[in-house]
């Protein structure tokens, strides 16, 4: 059998060949869509979950959607009011965010492109640097880092489920006491709301990735509506010229050249805020028809989208300060304050959807592909999910997000991982690959594959990686606060750099791929 190797067109040669194949799409056989396998798939490295799509059906409009349910979150929010305890202007916070989100958008654009050509998730496409066998040290890391987020998001949600609840039924306070009726530092009316939570996400989750899309396609839009009222609402009770722009703590910002390193911190942290659902990015750029369509979708979705969502942050927090006499940056505690209880409930519930939807794209669906990936013919996608689920709720979540020194080491020296892991994919598939993929190779495991390296891991990228992560995780432990908001950067640059010297040096220890056993550009 002769190797397909990618040409301009995405998966055209999977269509071509299985065109007597129905082009059917997602269904409930095929959750995560209907990939094509062929005679010579190894079923080590297979399953219809991971293989190349059949049929890429996303246009523009999904992806802007699924940014928005990505940025309309209560984390989203309080990460973009947090920026003007910083010290920075009103005006100041609007530039940080826009720069580092537009950071962001060409980020995106570099690690979707891999993924849309090939019509492959996130692990799959990383077989292509770290070698058949080794792209599950990526898909691992990638799981992990998401089961924690997916727990951590899910308590978040259902924290809004019982404020809303006593809200309602003020009678229902005393179980939300953990030390009247609690369990493993959770209490009863906690555990109800965590495990609503966590059923309904994953009954969204069970329907398959158009269900998630359609999911998604509704989330950003009805969240904006909320946010857009709420606002209205908030300006109006306070009267325009009553509205002081100047946020920071007593007042106070910054002047000077002191802006100057506060403006890079602020552009850092937006950055990494995104860097876990940017990695992954694939799982869902596959699905696009075009990568134009991926790209216009990630522009309205990220820089034009991320500005009106920060202009309605701006103000809504402004807003709190005369209305409420204290300023508020989390969306939930400003909707349990208001007086009319119906705006209550459409408010707290419309930021509990909002954070169900940015939970399923940032951290179920990742762990599904990542999980499956480590053994295909055992782990579904949808076995991959329920994994992911199950594991958030053995971490118990809440402990961890109550005691900030254990989210800290916990999930910052995780997220050391991050930033190598996406310079090593970046610089392999442009500068040392220039873009070409045989996509059969990636789900053979002969010797003489393409991409099996030695033993099915490329030590150079394992070596980048390790180096690369070890440095962030320094960082975390032994640098200031202020240095340790540029560990992605920092662990991205340097497995960029590590990984092309080292390309260069042992390409043939290595056993990399000849260009013909690569063939044409993606």
């Amino acid at each position: 059998m002769t190797d397909k190797q990618v040409t301009d067109t995405p998966v055209a040669g999977a269509v071509a060949e299985h065109h007597h194949l129905s082009m059917h799409d997602i269904t409930p056989d095929h959750p995560a869509g209907a990939g094509v396998i062929k005679p010579g798939y190894d079923d080590r490295l297979t399953n219809e979950d991971l293989a190349p799509l059949r049929k890429q059906t996303w246009g523009s409009y999904n992806f802007f959607a699924f940014w928005m349910s990505d940025v309309h979150s209560v984390g989203g929010y309080v990460t973009a009011g947090s920026l003007f305890a910083l010290g920075l202007a009103a005006w100041q916070v609007l530039v940080a965010l826009l720069v580092g989100i537009t950071i962001v958008y060409f980020l995106c654009n570099l690690v979707a492109r891999p993924s849309q050509a090939t019509g492959t998730p996130y692990p799959v496409a990383s077989r292509i640097s770290f070698g058949v066998l080794g792209a599950n040290i990526p898909a691992i890391i990638r799981g992990l880092i998401a089961v924690a987020w997916y727990g951590i998001q899910t308590y978040l949600a259902s924290v809004a489920l019982v404020l809303l609840a006593i809200k309602l039924w003020p009678g229902l306070a005393p179980y939300a006491e953990t030390a009247q009726h609690g369990f493993a530092g959770l209490s009863l009316l906690g555990w109800i709301g965590f495990m609503i939570m966590w059923v309904a996400q994953a009954v969204v989750f069970w329907r398959g990735m158009e269900a998630i899309r359609k999911f998604i396609d509704f989330c950003g839009p009805a969240v904006y509506v909320v946010m857009f009222a709420l606002a209205i609402y908030l300006v109006a009770a306070a009267g325009w010229e009553n509205i002081d722009f100047n946020l920071a703590e007593g007042g106070l910002t910054l002047t000077g050249w002191a802006v100057i390193p506060v403006l890079l911190s602020a552009i850092a942290l937006v950055v990494s805020y995104f860097s876990g659902p940017m990695l992954n990015y694939g799982d869902f750029a596959r699905y696009g028809k075009s990568f134009g369509a991926v790209k216009k979708g990630n522009f309205l979705g990220l820089p034009v989208n991320f500005l009106v969502f920060s202009l309605l942050v701006v103000v809504t927090a402004a807003a709190t300060r005369p209305v409420f006499g204290e300023l508020i940056i989390d969306p939930v505690h400003t909707v349990a304050r208001l007086d009319n209880v119906y705006a209550v409930i459409l408010g707290a519930l419309t930021f509990m959807i909002a954070t169900v939807g940015i939970n399923i794209v940032a951290n179920f669906v990742s762990p599904a592909f990542d999980f499956s990936n480590v053994n295909p013919q055992k782990i579904s996608w949808r076995m991959g999910g329920m994994i992911a689920a199950i594991g958030s709720v053995l971490i118990t979540p809440w402990n961890l997000y109550n005691s900030p020194q254990t989210i800290h080491y916990t999930l910052d020296i995780l997220g050391a991982f991050i930033g190598p892991l996406y310079g090593v994919l970046i610089a392999d598939y442009y500068l040392v690959k220039r873009r070409r993929v045989n996509v059969d190779a990636l789900y053979t495991l002969s010797p003489n594959g393409t991409y099996h390296y030695r033993k099915g891991y490329n030590p150079v990228a394992v070596v980048a990686t390790a180096v690369a992560a070890l440095a962030g995780v320094l960082v975390v432990f032994f640098a200031s606060t202020e240095a340790a908001t540029y560990t992605w950067f920092i662990g991205a640059g340097l497995g960029f750099v590590l990984y092309m010297v080292g390309s260069k040096l042992f390409s043939v220890q290595a056993n990399y791929p000849t260009a013909e056993q690569m063939g044409t550009a993606a």
